[in-house]
């Protein structure tokens, strides 16, 4: 009887690739970096959510009871289309980059709690300007993005709006302003501005 020479078929040649000494290290680097890069990403993709809650921003900056108890006064929070806007949405970008660049921007915030540089009320007063203008100064770099979005220029139907919204808004475009140009204060209590000229 005469032995068949067929080709082994493609599992058995995978599992023998697999096996082979010189290529088994190869094989299980692959497998295990693939395997090692999901969890990775999932667990790094899931702290970035985590830490984009409104309970998280609460937790580690220095805002309990100073800009979060101004921000629950405001549209932001309560209005009648149960809409609401939380810290993540007003201070970090949305775009993967730029969130990044926040987070690390943000540490610096963490290190003036940690180091009792704003860790009181009054601490927190005496630096309220030079944090707003710092933000300010962020917001109008890009362009006001994350006020934009959900408040576009592009999409205002300034016929809906009031007279002097509209006015307003309409002369913003054409004098290429941004959000932040005319809206500081709208969350948070204005620092005394007194000294300063331009606001940034």
């Amino acid at each position: 009887m005469e032995t068949s020479n067929r080709k082994p078929g493609i599992i058995r040649r995978l599992w023998q690739w697999w096996r082979r000494p010189s290529r088994l290290a190869l094989g299980t680097l692959l497998l295990t970096g693939f395997i090692a890069g999901i969890i990775f990403w999932g667990g790094f993709n899931t702290g970035m959510e985590m830490s984009n809650r409104e309970a998280f921003c609460i937790s580690c900056h220095e805002m309990r009871n100073t800009v979060y108890q101004e921000y629950m006064e405001t549209v932001h929070y309560n209005n009648r289309s149960g809409v609401r806007a939380t810290c993540p949405d007003c201070h970090v970008p949305h775009e993967w980059g730029p969130k990044m660049l926040r987070k690390i921007q943000a540490s610096k915030e963490l290190y003036g709690k940690v180091m009792g540089l704003i860790d009181t009320p009054q601490k927190f007063e005496d630096h309220r300007l030079s944090m707003a203008q710092n933000e300010w100064r962020r917001m109008k770099n890009n362009n006001s993005q994350e006020c934009r979005n959900c408040h576009n220029f592009e999409f205002m139907d300034l016929t809906m709006q009031k007279g002097v919204a509209a006015k307003m808004h309409d002369q913003a475009v054409k004098d290429g302003q941004t959000c932040i140009d005319c809206h500081k204060g709208i969350a948070h209590k204005l620092p005394d501005m007194r000294d300063v000229k331009n606001g940034f």
